[in-house]
């Protein structure tokens, strides 16, 4: 699979250690930065990410952070991006088979190499399974460009 991943000084050392795994499993990687411990903006990094998953120039794209909040809220704004922070792999699971997320944020503080690479590898391996979560994708997609009508409004 085609991951790009990025970080701020708070995920460095995450996303160096998810790098390393991910080239070895065989997945082609793009890192974005950044690449040492000296201090960055998470916005700066989940903007390059998230415009490159939004554009379809890479498949999925993983974001690190201190608790994966900032990155979170960042990549979110960017239409056509559903990130999802994750914190275990029941929620790494959910947020591709019924969300679709095609990003995934971790908290370098939070989250430990280990289960860091157990939540990596079930996200990149579970498929979205479509069917009754289509619609809601499509009100999030509606959500993007303000098209969304509340219930009072119909």
């Amino acid at each position: 699979m085609r991951v790009i991943i990025g970080a701020d000084h708070a995920g460095f050392t995450l996303k160096e250690h998810l790098k390393k795994v991910l080239e070895q499993q065989g997945h082609e990687v793009k890192d974005v930065g950044c690449f040492d411990a000296g201090e960055v903006d998470y916005p700066d990094l989940a903007g390059e990410v998230a415009l490159a998953i939004s554009q379809g120039q890479w498949e999925r794209g993983m974001l690190v952070c201190g608790t994966g909040i900032g990155m979170d809220i960042s990549a979110n704004k960017v239409n056509g991006v559903r990130a999802a922070r994750v914190t275990d792999t029941t929620s790494a699971q959910l947020s591709r088979a019924h969300n679709d997320a095609n990003v995934l944020c971790l908290g370098g503080w939070m989250t430990g190499p280990k289960l860091a690479e157990e939540i990596v590898q079930i996200w990149l391996q579970t498929p979205y399974d479509g069917a009754r979560h289509d619609a809601r994708l499509s009100k999030i997609s509606q959500l993007e460009g303000g098209r969304l009508k509340g219930p009072n409004d119909r």
